[in-house]
């Protein structure tokens, strides 16, 4: 490890907190322009109204930021935290983090949801969150040790620039003896280029005797840890059992804990099969169900699907355990072992690919006409090791070649390069100029907002098409689902609060596979219930897959399948053992529905959490183009006729998109409107007085920001 070159600069030893029911009551604050290092009580009024996770980071980070804060300010503060039941190995999806910060695409506070065992190694070590603030003036490493129970920060040179050499690095390096003991958080030159770039959270793998990863991709917080000259965050910890948590009910935490593991391993084989094939089962799905993006989510489907889904990454996958946490049934997180790179700085040698997992298939697949496993892979490798989210990437590059078909731009603009979709070696290309900060990758780079903003003030675009076909909202890019058909998840999209990502509501499947929601009042009601539950995984530190991708056989009896009743109360039981908070599943919704509204409030002080905010491109709405309408005439014209009653017989293709329009965002207008009235918001999207004062988060700071807003 010659390449390492750490300078300590501040070091520090604490008295570690115990552990109890989930909780060490303590906070780590490290301010970069200072290098000071603070430990801080957390008081009990936090704990109970915030709960963890997402909560703990959005407290701090509300305190941190002011209305004015950007994404590259100093007092911009990335928070991670994994919650009171993050870190119990065993229970399926047990060993999540949390991750906050203003976001450099959307301006308001990001969250992200991600595997790896930092989360749980910095809470064992003695803090249930961590804040870390200020800028670098040099490259710096972060050391929390919960084995010695130090603090350290170093300067950093010499260091590998990607993040695969970096954590795998820094891992032998901190404790060369047992690797197992040590986390990595990094990012990489990607995120230094980019608005999007994303942190890696690594664990060891011990089967395979090597550092793998988890990327918390969403919203450019890598970018935000770039800015910073943050290299690395590292946590250190030791041995870990199912008392580390030290819960209220130890046997109420096995029996827990040994049912959802048992039903998994039962019924996983027999469901999705994501032991074997991870998120990829979903390929074949939202195809059948013309859900899958193609072609910058202009098509729902394509024959070649097959040779990007399952079926082909079954026998691609490594074999052996693959979970992201320890002792996990789902075990999802797989990768290809001995895979040869064609293009950049590692062509022609053999690397591990952590993937890819269903969002990267289709983001940078499908929806780029690239169907060929092969270079999704390497696509794959290169974001991860760059540091680049590679939903922003699919969706950012599936908007460029959109507009180079449409002529919007040109050989001119791309450094003579042809975006056509399928153009597979030059999207590689763009990715690698992305890690650069070099070419047209780098307007690529600062996201579909941006772009639109320069192809029309610079190339002299059509900013009406581009913003119909530019798949964003809130300047956040789309995950990876075709929602022209779900109107329930056209509002989970539009009325997310960081912007269209599926972990806050994703009904796509609920809706269209299942047919739970068929009625507007019933997704007005799953767009209340299922982001406030989906929050709550957030909050403690738990994936949502266990919840609802593997569920009981007898699931479709109950009163309310979608829901998963049974998994609800093993999770609120769950929740009672560890808290010693005895719960109800109703409980669990009030826990979020603070934090939520919590959250929509933050939004509001930086400027958003409006009305108009919460709008969508048209494409996620209905289709923009003839060509569009046409490759489903029978669908939209049977539309336009049975359920609007229109006389489409004389009707041009054309006068059919804009009637077939005005009528499906009138839709969503309306479901806006319901959704807000059922939350206890305004008609502009404000939580009212009233909604506050009952979820107990009515803060003078918050009735003064809702004062401002006009709410009373």
């Amino acid at each position: 490890m010659g390449q390492i070159n750490l300078k300590e600069i501040k070091s520090i030893s604490y008295e570690k907190s115990e552990v109890k029911k989930g909780y060490t009551d303590k906070s780590l604050r490290v301010n970069l322009d200072s290098t000071e290092i603070m430990i801080n009580p957390i008081q009990e009024k936090i704990k109970n109204k915030f709960i963890g996770g997402k909560g703990y980071d959005l407290w701090l980070m509300w305190n941190a930021v002011s209305g004015s804060t950007k994404w590259n300010d100093p007092e911009n503060a990335i928070c991670i935290s994994s919650g009171p039941l993050g870190g119990t190995p065993g229970y399926p999806g047990g060993g999540k983090s949390i991750v906050t910060a203003i976001s450099p695409l959307t301006g308001a506070p990001i969250d992200s949801n991600v595997g790896g065992y930092f989360g749980p190694y910095k809470k064992f070590s003695g803090f249930d969150v961590i804040q870390v603030d200020g800028k670098a003036k040099t490259d710096t490493v972060i050391f929390i040790d919960g084995i010695e129970n130090k603090i350290k920060v170093f300067e950093a040179k010499d260091l590998p620039v990607d993040s695969y050499e970096l954590s795998k690095a820094l891992t032998h390096h901190f404790d060369e003896e047992k690797p197992v003991n040590v986390s990595v958080v990094t990012a990489g030159p990607g995120a230094e280029h980019t608005f999007f770039g994303c942190l890696n959270f690594s664990w060891w793998d011990a089967g395979r005797k090597m550092v793998r990863y988890k990327q918390a991709g969403r919203g450019g917080i890598g970018t935000v840890f770039a800015d910073k000259k943050i290299k690395a965050i590292v946590a250190r910890y030791g041995a870990i059992s199912m008392k580390s948590n030290n819960p209220a009910d130890f046997n109420g935490l096995k029996l827990v804990t040994k049912s959802h593991a048992k039903e998994i391993n039962e019924l996983d084989p027999k469901q999705n099969r994501m032991a074997l094939v991870g998120t990829t089962h979903l390929v074949p799905i939202m195809n059948d169900h013309d859900c899958l993006p193609v072609h910058n989510f202009k098509f729902g489907s394509h024959p070649q699907s097959r040779v990007i889904g399952e079926d082909v990454f079954e026998h691609i996958f490594d074999k052996g355990f693959d979970g992201c946490w320890r002792g996990c049934a789902v075990a999802c997180a797989h990768g290809v072992k001995d895979f040869s790179p064609f293009t950049g700085p590692y062509r022609g040698k053999k690397v591990f690919v952590d993937g890819p997992e269903y969002e990267t298939v289709a983001g940078c697949g499908s929806n780029l006409g690239i169907f060929d496993a092969q270079t999704i892979l390497e696509i794959n490798f290169y974001c991860d090791a760059y540091g680049l989210d590679t939903i922003s990437v699919g969706t950012s590059l599936g908007f460029v070649m959109e507009c180079f078909e449409n002529k919007l731009i040109t050989t001119d603009h791309t450094g003579g390069m042809d975006l056509s979709f399928g153009s597979r070696f030059n999207a590689l290309e763009i990715i690698h100029q992305m890690a650069r900060g070099e070419g047209f990758g780098a307007i690529v780079g600062k996201g579909i907002r941006q772009m639109k903003d320069i192809f029309a003030k610079d190339f002299g675009a059509d900013s009406a098409f581009m913003q119909d076909i530019g798949m964003e909202s809130k300047g956040l890019e789309f995950s990876e689902y075709i929602t022209k058909e779900s109107l329930a998840q056209q509002g989970g999209y539009g009325l997310a609060l960081k912007g269209p990502q599926h972990d806050e509501a994703w009904l796509i499947f609920l809706d269209m596979v299942h047919n739970f929601m068929p009625t507007f009042e019933n997704k007005a009601e799953a767009l209340h219930w299922f982001p406030m539950f989906r929050t709550w995984f957030g909050l403690c530190g738990l994936c949502k897959l266990p919840w609802n991708d593997i569920v009981p056989e007898d699931n479709k009896t109950t009163s309310e399948p979608a829901k998963v009743e049974k998994h609800l109360g093993w999770y609120a039981d769950f929740f009672s053992a560890v808290t010693g908070r005895k719960s109800s599943p109703d409980d669990l919704i009030l826990m979020s529905e603070a934090v939520y509204n919590f959250q929509r409030i933050f939004n509001l002080k930086m400027g958003y959490g409006t009305r108009e905010h919460d709008t969508l491109p048209y494409r996620a709405v209905g289709p923009v183009t003839v060509e569009e309408y046409e490759s489903r005439k029978d669908r939209y014209d049977g539309q336009l006729k049975e359920k609007y009653s229109l006389d489409i017989s004389s009707m041009s293709s054309k006068e059919k998109v804009a009637a077939l329009r005005q009528k499906r965002e009138e839709q969503y207008e309306l479901l806006k409107d319901a959704v807000y009235e059922r939350r206890g918001w305004t008609r502009n999207g404000i939580p009212t007085v009233k909604t506050v004062k009952r979820l107990g988060i009515d803060f003078p700071d918050v009735l003064e920001i809702l004062r401002k807003n006009g709410v009373q």
